[in-house]
């Protein structure tokens, strides 16, 4: 027993050090960045215009989206937010002294958006995506706070988060943090021009492109924020498709006009935005001047293009009775719309035959769609544009493998057959029933 004292010493020891230096990591990674000198553009600007300019770049960054709770006041918080770590709730934005943004200074506002810090210096939870948010500059971030602070204010206080334990202790956020996030600036790139810069900033940042198409590890990092591979938000049941990729939502090969309408409307001859996109065309990217509609165009064309390559096993075909059913359903209740040949009608109801939607190898988007029903975004150029209805009440997920089979391979086109298992999966995966 004597003998073996000395090296459990030692080794406690080594524990000891170890655990320090771990901890001393942890805090290095965590310790609040100095203060970045005064903004010298905006202390020339009017309230009035910090305040629109404010106003602008919270559409940019659809912050209403997020920050207002359904039936709830503008801004004022409680919007559930799934992840698959749980959910959290989001924070009340206007300038209520106890429970919203009255009290916040504009360097409190910035470490927020910088760092990811509460007024009180505790780490804020990367649902809110911070991680983008970083690369504003001082002066976005003093027009956003000038502008919630102009707002009437809302006693609403924050809703406590239902995060899996650890997910939202402080602890496993500094360790998340320490391995995951540094505070960046965005810095331009010399090659490029001044358009492909803004474009890279609003697209990287304040549009925080990235939290929804950019792909993540298991702990729920982005790869980074200039890749957009794409990938299942499975909190929301959609799945992000790739911004890299042609036979996904890559736009390379389309014109600049052509994504700039995209942007501006939701809907084109390729196709209309429908989920998760629908709601960013109509809270923000329809606001976007036109100069930053065709920067933001000239940074996603310039993507760099993902080679096309199958994300699921080869597909296989329908047997024959599930293909007698599929074309059943489609007859009675899509081809009045979609067409007998899928081809749709322009500007009303998007065609199936040759969609990108429909030919993905993730059969979710579909799916979602058929069971919860869609509506392109109200914009001016659509103030009424036509719906599809929701049919989970009225098929089953035989009758759902059947139609989305039939879909997606008709009119010459070879996506694959689904089964009832496999819808079934999707559906529980999406938190949707049939």
């Amino acid at each position: 027993m004597t003998r073996r004292l000395p090296l459990v010493l030692r080794l406690l020891g080594g524990l000891a050090l170890l655990g320090s230096g771990l901890a001393f990591w942890v805090w290095q990674a965590n310790r609040p960045a100095p203060l970045p000198a005064p903004t010298e553009s905006l202390q020339a600007l009017p309230l009035a215009e910090q305040q629109a300019r404010g106003a602008y770049l919270a559409r940019v960054g659809n912050c209403a989206a997020c920050h207002t709770a359904p039936g709830g006041a503008p801004l004022a918080g409680g919007r559930a937010i799934p992840t698959p770590f749980g959910t959290v709730y989001s924070s009340n934005l206007t300038p209520d002294a106890e429970t919203g943004l009255g009290r916040w200074s504009p360097d409190d506002f910035w470490r927020a958006l910088h760092e990811g810090r509460g007024r009180d210096g505790r780490l804020l939870s990367p649902a809110f995506p911070y991680t983008s948010y970083t690369l504003l500059t001082r002066a976005d971030s003093d027009a956003l706070l000038s502008h919630f602070q102009a707002q009437a204010p809302v006693t609403a206080p924050s809703r406590p988060s239902a995060l899996r334990w650890p997910y939202g202790t402080q602890p496993a956020l500094a360790v998340w943090r320490a391995l995951f996030f540094r505070p960046a600036t965005f810095t331009p790139d010399t090659s490029q021009d001044a358009a492909w810069n803004r474009g890279a900033y609003l697209s990287q940042g304040l549009a925080h492109c990235n939290a929804c198409h950019g792909s993540r590890n298991a702990l729920g990092a982005p790869q980074s924020l200039d890749r957009f591979d794409g990938g299942l938000l499975r909190g929301l049941g959609w799945y992000a498709p790739s911004l890299h990729r042609a036979d996904e939502a890559g736009v390379q090969a389309w014109s600049p006009g052509e994504i700039e309408a995209w942007l501006r409307s939701g809907v084109t001859a390729q196709g209309i935005a429908q989920g998760p996109m629908a709601e960013v065309v109509m809270g923000s990217t329809r606001h976007l001047s036109a100069d930053d509609l065709a920067a933001m165009a000239r940074y996603l064309k310039a993507l760099p293009a993902a080679p096309v390559a199958r994300r699921m096993p080869e597909p296989s075909p329908a047997p024959a009775a599930q293909g007698l059913l599929g074309a059943e359903l489609y007859k009675a209740h899509c081809q009045s719309c979609h067409g007998e040949q899928g081809q749709g009608r322009p500007g009303v109801y998007p065609p199936l035959k040759g969609s990108r939607l429909v030919m993905q190898d993730s059969p979710v988007n579909l799916l979602r769609l058929v069971q919860q029903g869609g509506f392109a975004p109200a914009t001016p150029e659509h103030p009424r544009p036509f719906g599809m209805p929701p049919f989970a009440g009225s098929f089953n997920a035989e009758q759902l493998a059947a139609l989305l089979s039939h879909v997606r391979n008709s009119w010459g086109q070879q996506a694959g057959a689904l089964s009832a298992q496999q819808v079934q999966a999707l559906t529980n995966d999406m938190g949707t029933n049939p």
